[in-house]
C-alpha cells in the first residue's frame, strides 16, 4: 500500500486539494506505516449485507432539505398575527355588513395564496438545485469504491475519505493515511486533529490532509450533526436586516394599533350611539388599514422569486438573506485558483537545477503523481506530463499544508536506493537570496506558477526537513484564466465594490494574473508573510492594497475580521477546505459547485456552474429585492400612519369615522396592493443602503401625516357643507377623493424614476378609480357618489395642496438624509 501525499502551493482548486483549514501550525510530522499496515485494504460490506441493513431500516434516512415542507409553508403564510386579526374582523363584517365591506378578507386570502404558490415554486427550485449539488461520499462495497447519495449509506458501511471530504455520518476510523480532521464547525477548535485507526469521527467535520476510511457507527437521526446539517440547509429568512427591520416595524405598529383601535371602538359604539351595524362597520374600517399585512407577503414573494431567478442560472441560495447580504457587501475577497483561473493547468517547462539529470527528475515527478489518489489541477498537470514510474514505491509521505506550503515523500527506488523529495513553493523551500529566486520571480511576473522539486537528506519526521533541501528542478505551470473573470471584476469596480485577491500562491504571480484581468490596484501587491498581526494595522494594509499572496488559512480568517472591524460588509469566495473558516466568518460565503464538500456546507451561496460571472446576477437580484421592498414598505407604512392618525383625530373630535371597509379596500388595492406587487418585482440597480427602518419611516411619517391632515380637513369641510339624509355618504365620498389623490401622489413619487411601464401603472390606477366614480353600479357597490361640484372640487384643491406639501417634505428628507 503506497503512502499518499498532497502537492500544491496554493489554496483550493476544483478537485479538492488537501489544505490545512486551521491555524498556522508547526509542520505536521509524517507517519511511517508499520508492516501490518501494508496488508490489503478492507473490502467493506457485501451487497447482501447492505440489503439486510436497508430492510432493518439502518439507513442514513435524514432528508437534507433545502426548503420548508408544504405544511410549514402553508402554516407560515396562513397563521400569522395579522391574518388572525383580519380574520376575526372579516367574520364580524360578514355578519353585520354588506358583502362589499368584507372584500378585504378575500384580498387577504388571495395574497396568502400567492405567497404560498411562490414559495412552493422556490421550494421546487431549491430542492432541484440541492440535489444537483448534493455531496456524493465514496463507499467501499464488495471491494469496489463507488459514489452514493448520503441517504444510501447504511450502518457498517466503509466510507472512504480524501482531502476536502465532509464526514457525513458518525463512525470509527478503519484506515488512516496521515489523516487530519478539522472539527472546528462542531467544537470551535480550529486546529486539525490527527486521526488513527480506532479513533472516532463525527459528522459535520471534514478532512484537511491525508486520507483513509471509516466505518459508519451512527446513521440517520442518531448521527451527531444530522439535525444541525438539516437545519442549516433549510429555506430560511433569518439574519436579514430587511426582514428584521420589517419585524421591528410590525412590533411598533401592533403596540400603536391596540390603544388606537380601543379608542375608536369606544368612540363609534358608545359616544356617538349610532346604528350598531353601521358603527361596527366604520370601526372595522378604521382598524383594518392600520395593518401592513401585505408588506410581509411581498417581502417573502420577492425573496422567493429571487431564488427562482437565480436558480435558472445554476446558483443555489442556501439561505435567502444571502441574496440581500451580497447586495450590501462593499468588499469581495477572491481566491485566485478556481475563481479567477480555471481548474485546469498545463506544464509548460521543466528546468533542472544544479546539473540534475532530467530523466531522473521525470521519474521523481511521475512517482509523486502516482502517490496521490485525488490529484488537484497542479498535480494532475504533472501526472499528464510525466507518466507513473512503477519501479518506485512510496514508503513515507508528508501531506501538503497551507501553513507549510510544501509536501514531501520518500521512495524506495527500483535499484534498492531510497530518496526523499519535497515539492512546493520555491520562496518557502529556498533561503532568501538564493540565485534561483531571481529566475523564479521573472516567471511569476509573467503570471506563471512555479513549483520547486528539491531533494533532502533529512527525515520527513524532522521539523527542519526543508532547511536541508537541495533544489533539483523547477516545474513551470500555466494557469487558464476564466474568460468571464475580467467582466465580473469590471462590474464590481463600477458598483464601488472593492475586490481583494487573497491567495496562497506567490504574490508576484497572483499580481500578474490580476493585472491580466484588469483588477484595479493589481500592482499593489503584498506578501502576506509581511502583514502585521495587529488587527487595526492589518485592516489599514487591506484597505490600501488589492492583491495578497502567500496567505495562510488563519490569515484569511483574520483578514475577513480585520475588514469587518472597519465596518465593511465582506463576501468571501472559495472552493477548498482552507477557505472554510474564512467563508464561515464572512458576511456572505460563496462556494464553487466543484469545490470541496466542506465549503459547500458552510457557504450561503453555491455557484453550481462554477462561474464567477454569476455573482453580478446575485448582487443585482439582492439590490432589486432591497430597493423595491424599501419602495413598497413606504407605501404600506404611509397607509398605516394615516390610518392611525385619522383614527386618533376621529376619537378626539368625537365624529363618525368617515370610511367603510369597502372604501379603504378600494384605495389600498389601487394605491398600494396592485402597484406594490409590480414595483416589488421590477428591475432595480440602486446600491443597497443600511438602516432600512429609519429610511422608510423618514418618508412614511411625513407622507402619512400629510395624507391624514388633508383627508380630515376635507371631511370636516364636507360635514359643514352637507346636511340632511345621505350627508354622511357625501362626506365620505369627498374624503375618499382627497385621500385617493394624495395617496396617488405618494405612489407617483415612489414610482420614480419614471419608465413607460411605471407611468402606465400609475395612470391605470387613476383610470380605475375614475371608472368607479362614473359607472353607476360601481358607485353603488363602493358607496361612492360625489354630490354637487363645490365640495368635490374643494376636495381636489385640498389634495393638490397636500401633493405640494408631499413634494416639499420629500425633497427636505432627501437633502437632509441623503
Amino acid at each position: 500500500m503506497t503512502q499518499r501525499s498532497r502537492i500544491d502551493t496554493d489554496g483550493p482548486e476544483p478537485g479538492g486539494p488537501s489544505i490545512d483549514a486551521g491555524a498556522e501550525l508547526d509542520p505536521v510530522h509524517p507517519r511511517k506505516l508499520p508492516k501490518s499496515h501494508l496488508a490489503p485494504r478492507a473490502t467493506g460490506l457485501t451487497t447482501a449485507e447492505v440489503a439486510e441493513r436497508v430492510a432493518r431500516g439502518e439507513v442514513n434516512d435524514v432528508p437534507v432539505r433545502s426548503s420548508r415542507s408544504l405544511t410549514e409553508i402553508v402554516r407560515a403564510n396562513v397563521f400569522t398575527r395579522f391574518n388572525a386579526i383580519i380574520g376575526v374582523l372579516w367574520l364580524i363584517m360578514l355578519v353585520v355588513a354588506p358583502f362589499q365591506d368584507s372584500l378585504f378578507g378575500y384580498v387577504i386570502i388571495a395574497n396568502t395564496g400567492i405567497g404560498i404558490i411562490q414559495e412552493l415554486r422556490a421550494k421546487k427550485t431549491l430542492d432541484a438545485l440541492a440535489l444537483i449539488g448534493e455531496a456524493k461520499p465514496t463507499v467501499r462495497r464488495d471491494g469496489t469504491a463507488s459514489a452514493v447519495s448520503t441517504t444510501e449509506i447504511v450502518l457498517g458501511d466503509l466510507v472512504e475519505l480524501g482531502p476536502g471530504d465532509e464526514v457525513v455520518v458518525d463512525g470509527e476510523v478503519a484506515e488512516a493515511d496521515s489523516l487530519e480532521i478539522d472539527e472546528s464547525l462542531l467544537t470551535g477548535e480550529a486546529d486539525p486533529v490527527p486521526k488513527q485507526p480506532g479513533d472516532q469521527v463525527m459528522s459535520g467535520s471534514f478532512v484537511v490532509a491525508g486520507g483513509g476510511a471509516f466505518t459508519a457507527t451512527k446513521v440517520g437521526r442518531e448521527a451527531y450533526a444530522a439535525q444541525l446539517a438539516e437545519e442549516a440547509s433549510r429555506f430560511t429568512l433569518v439574519n436579514s436586516e430587511l426582514r428584521n427591520g420589517i419585524s421591528t416595524i410590525l412590533k411598533y405598529v401592533t403596540w400603536m394599533m391596540i390603544p388606537t383601535a380601543i379608542g375608536l371602538v369606544i368612540s363609534q359604539l358608545v359616544v356617538k350611539n349610532n346604528n350598531f351595524k353601521d358603527s361596527v362597520a366604520r370601526t372595522v374600517g378604521g382598524i383594518v388599514p392600520m395593518i401592513p399585512e401585505g408588506l410581509v407577503l411581498l417581502t417573502s414573494v420577492a425573496f422567493a422569486i429571487g431564488v427562482i431567478r437565480l436558480g435558472r442560472k445554476q446558483c443555489l441560495v442556501q439561505e435567502l438573506p444571502a441574496i440581500e447580504g451580497l447586495a450590501r457587501v462593499d468588499v469581495v475577497c477572491l481566491d485566485k485558483t478556481g475563481t479567477l483561473t480555471e481548474g485546469g493547468m498545463d506544464v509548460t517547462e521543466l528546468r533542472p537545477l544544479g546539473g540534475s539529470d532530467e530523466s531522473r527528475i521525470r521519474k521523481v515527478l511521475g512517482a509523486l503523481g502516482e502517490s496521490d489518489p485525488r490529484p488537484n489541477p497542479s498535480l494532475q498537470a504533472i501526472i499528464d506530463a510525466y507518466p507513473d514510474n512503477e519501479d518506485w514505491r512510496c514508503t513515507q509521505s508528508l501531506p501538503f499544508s497551507s501553513a507549510r506550503k510544501y509536501s514531501g515523500a520518500s521512495f524506495s527506488e527500483g535499484d534498492g536506493e531510497s530518496s526523499t523529495w519535497l515539492l512546493g513553493a520555491p520562496d518557502v523551500l529556498l533561503p532568501s537570496g538564493d540565485t534561483a529566486l531571481a529566475e523564479i520571480d521573472q516567471l511569476n511576473e509573467r503570471g506563471l506558477r512555479v513549483l520547486l522539486l528539491a531533494r533532502t537528506a533529512g527525515d520527513l519526521d524532522a521539523p527542519s526537513v526543508a532547511a536541508a533541501a537541495q533544489p533539483a528542478a523547477l516545474v513551470v505551470l500555466e494557469q487558464r484564466l476564466r474568460p468571464d473573470a475580467a467582466d465580473t471584476l469590471r462590474y464590481f469596480d463600477e458598483q464601488n465594490v472593492h475586490a481583494k485577491v487573497i491567495s496562497g500562491d506567490n504574490a508576484v504571480s497572483v499580481s500578474a494574473v490580476a493585472g491580466k484581468l484588469g483588477l484595479p490596484g493589481a500592482q499593489n501587491t503584498v506578501d502576506a508573510r509581511r502583514l502585521p498581526t495587529e488587527q487595526a494595522a492589518m485592516a489599514a494594509s487591506l484597505d490600501a492594497n488589492s492583491v495578497f499572496g502567500r496567505v495562510t488559512p488563519r490569515q484569511k480568517r483574520d483578514m475577513v475580521g480585520a475588514l469587518q472591524s472597519r465596518g465593511h460588509a465582506v463576501a468571501m469566495t472559495g472552493d477548498g477546505v482552507n477557505d472554510v473558516l474564512a467563508l464561515k466568518d464572512a458576511d456572505i460565503g460563496v462556494s464553487m459547485g466543484s469545490g470541496s464538500e466542506a465549503t459547500r456546507a458552510v457557504a450561503q451561496i453555491v455557484l453550481l456552474n462554477n462561474s464567477f460571472a454569476t455573482l453580478p446576477s446575485v448582487v443585482a437580484e439582492g439590490r432589486r429585492v432591497i430597493g423595491n421592498i424599501t419602495r413598497v414598505a413606504t407605501l404600506f407604512l404611509t397607509k398605516t400612519v394615516y390610518s392611525v392618525l385619522l383614527a386618533i383625530l376621529v376619537v378626539c373630535s368625537q365624529v363618525e369615522y368617515p370610511f367603510l371597509p369597502r372604501h379603504l379596500t378600494l384605495l389600498s388595492t389601487l394605491t398600494i396592493g396592485i402597484p406594490a406587487f409590480f414595483l416589488a418585482l421590477a428591475p432595480n440597480k440602486e446600491r443597497a443602503k443600511p438602516n432600512f427602518v429609519r429610511r422608510v419611516m423618514r418618508y412614511a411619517i411625513p407622507a402619512g401625516t400629510i395624507a391624514a391632515a388633508a383627508t380630515f380637513c376635507t371631511y370636516l369641510l364636507a360635514r359643514s357643507h352637507y346636511s340632511g339624509p345621505g350627508s354622511l355618504d357625501a362626506e365620505t365620498s369627498a374624503a375618499t377623493l382627497t385621500l385617493f389623490l394624495v395617496s396617488m401622489w405618494v405612489l407617483a413619487i415612489i414610482a420614480r424614476p419614471y419608465t413607460w411601464w411605471r407611468v402606465c401603472l400609475v395612470a391605470a390606477m387613476g383610470a380605475c378609480f375614475l371608472l368607479v366614480l362614473v359607472i353607476p353600479w360601481l358607485q353603488h357597490f363602493f358607496a361612492l357618489k360625489l354630490v354637487g361640484t363645490t365640495m368635490p372640487w374643494g376636495a381636489v384643491g385640498i389634495a393638490a395642496a397636500g401633493a405640494g406639501l408631499l413634494e416639499v417634505a420629500w425633497r427636505v428628507v432627501d437633502r437632509r438624509f441623503a
